[in-house]
């Protein structure tokens, strides 16, 4: 049997091909329809297909002639083999599928500068179906004419692709609409579903809703929108934005919550910075250089550092950072995430399961965190230049004795025969010296170096470091030791330095083009499975709950500064320097 992957065909250039992962549900209704010959290689097949669409959108069908076993069994057990699915370049249902993308929080912050721009980035660059409709969703009271207005502020083109800008945006705008209600009232998605079918207009329809929400109504839009606005026939896909709980039971308790209306496969857990383009470059890195393979482990690898910073503290969100802190909202997420990839182990494939079983794997063989192991601060007011920066408690949605931290660095090790030893530190701060986000990998000394006296007694100096900035200013460059021109001997430590912007002149998509595309097309190995999330929150419940329960106090750190001096030791302790300090 040949199974078709249908999902709704685009034509962006270079996007993952689509396909589901599961045909698990009922049968719906079938088709029958004749496939033209086409060509595989240098075999020539034809086929006549009876397809049954299930209740997810996948597509069963079994040949009933072929003229030439041969390429069939080769179509069979290549073109859709685990490791290798491809979409004919045609679709069945091309001139009768839709898809309906519901923003349910249209009217926040996220929604405005992030989902809607991402939106028609991708509809500009040609990425989305063409049968598609947007609603926005939200309690305020709002026309189409007034959602459109509110959207235009926001959308940009490409710095390289100015060409009918304008117009483009308004045949974006003309397929946006608006829907006001409450989130928890079924006869309001029961109005929303009625307008979605009114603009499907009888074509087979897929929807996508994306939760831009906070967590406390997560359950009940989910509910309403499961039971009053499921596609009827094609899937529907829900995106869940992060916080994911606050510890191993409320995440646990939520996921259960979403099963209860919705499967696994139907779950799509954002978190942004999986979407980025040098951290979805990791495995790339890795995998497909030879020079890289060989060194990725502890034989050669002294420490891996995962460093987040921003240059402003949570001004105008204080009272929602307030109850997760640092530590909830960037490393046990983005930076837990990275670390995953980057420490895994090789794939069977780059399918999206085989890739999730891999990260759980490191997860699951990570050393449970001590409290030891983690230094937290909290950023006090600072006066510099004239100007005065006020302290976290300053903020009037912050309890004035809040033990919040702002900053956090720890140290983690991952017990399995690649990483023994290798200790992986994190640091994420808000209200430092800069903003950046990046992966720094310090490899061992040289045994025996020959030069270690033109080094002199810091034989760090001598080491050799691969940094991959993921942002701002995206680049990847490796320190080495070179010799400076002339006829003595003294040695410098040079970059062999990949930045993008120089390299390539087209612009670098944003995390959330990317993770919607995927999300349309039902690519799921940049989303979180939810034994991925169990396998985080394992890792971070004990040390957040002895936090809280000893009432730690946070070091204070200026406004604007490096973060806290216990950053330092704790990194010292393992014989390392934070590379963004040197």
């Amino acid at each position: 049997m040949v199974t078709l992957y249908s999902s709704p065909s685009t034509n962006c250039s270079g996007a993952f091909s689509s396909y589901s992962n599961s045909s698990i549900g009922f049968y719906n209704y079938h088709y029958n329809f004749p496939i033209s010959s086409r060509k595989f290689g240098s075999h020539k097949i034809s086929l006549q297909i009876n397809a049954v669409r299930m209740q997810d959108g996948a597509v069963v069908a079994q040949p009933s002639k072929t003229q030439d076993e041969t390429p069939l069994k080769k179509l069979k057990d290549g073109i859709f083999s685990k490791e290798q699915k491809h979409t004919f370049d045609f679709d069945c249902n091309k001139d009768k599928s839709t898809v309906s993308i519901t923003v349910v929080g249209a009217s926040g912050d996220l929604a405005k500068k992030k989902i809607f721009p991402a939106l028609f980035a991708l509809y500009y660059e040609g990425c989305l179906p063409e049968h598609f409709t947007i609603f926005g969703y939200a309690r305020s009271k709002m026309t189409d004419d007034e959602l459109r207005n509110m959207v235009s502020k926001t959308l940009t083109c490409r710095i390289d692709k100015r060409e009918n800008c304008g117009e483009k945006m308004e045949q974006f705008l003309e397929r946006c609409f608006y829907h006001s209600g409450q989130y928890d009232s079924q006869e309001h998605f029961a109005e929303l579903d009625k307008k979605l079918k009114e603009h499907e207009a009888g074509r087979f329809s897929n929807r996508l809703f994306y939760l831009s929400i906070p967590p406390n109504i997560f359950i009940n839009a989910v509910r309403c929108a499961s039971l009053s606005a499921s596609s009827a026939h094609g899937w529907t896909r829900v995106i869940v934005e992060k916080p994911f709980g606050r510890d191993s039971e409320s995440s646990a308790a939520l996921t259960g919550a979403l099963k209860q209306y919705l499967k696994e496969d139907q779950i799509f857990r954002i978190d942004h910075y999986l979407g980025k383009e040098l951290v979805e470059n990791l495995s790339v890195l890795r995998f497909s250089n030879l020079i890289f393979e060989p060194l990725w482990s502890r034989q050669y690898i002294r420490n891996v550092q995962f460093i987040f910073s921003e240059d402003f503290g949570t001004e105008g969100r204080g009272g929602y950072f307030d109850h997760y802190g640092i530590i909830r909202d960037i490393m046990q997420n983005h930076l837990l995430q990275i670390l995953a990839l980057f420490a895994m182990e090789t794939p069977v494939s780059l399918d999206a399961e085989d890739i999730r079983n891999e990260k759980v794997k490191v997860l699951r063989s990570m050393r449970p965190l001590q409290l030891d192991d983690v230094i937290v601060g909290q950023y006090k007011s600072h006066t510099k230049g004239g100007v005065n920066y006020p302290g976290y408690t300053d903020d009037k949605t912050v309890p004035k004795d809040s033990l919040t931290p702002t900053f956090a660095a720890a140290a983690l090790f991952i017990d399995n025969a690649r990483w023994d030893g290798v200790p992986f530190l994190m640091k994420a701060g808000k209200a430092l010296h800069t903003r950046s986000a990046e992966i720094r990998v310090q490899f061992r000394h040289v045994p025996g170096n020959l030069y270690n006296k033109n080094f002199g007694s810091d034989l760090d100096q001598a080491t050799n470091e691969l940094v991959i900035r993921v942002q701002p200013d995206e680049a990847i460059y490796l320190k080495i030791n070179n010799k400076v021109p002339g006829l003595g001997m003294r040695l410098d430590r040079s970059n062999l330095n990949l930045l993008y912007s120089a390299r390539y002149a087209k612009e670098i998509p944003d995390a959330y083009e990317r993770l919607l595309l995927d999300a349309i097309e039902g690519e799921r190995r940049l989303f979180i499975r939810s034994d991925e999330l169990d396998a985080a929150w394992s890792l971070f419940t004990p040390v957040l709950k002895e936090l809280e329960h000893k009432k730690i106090v946070p070091e204070s750190y200026p406004y604007g500064s490096r973060g806290p001096i216990g950053a330092h030791y704790l990194a010292a302790r393992y014989k390392v320097r934070w590379g963004d300090l040197a």
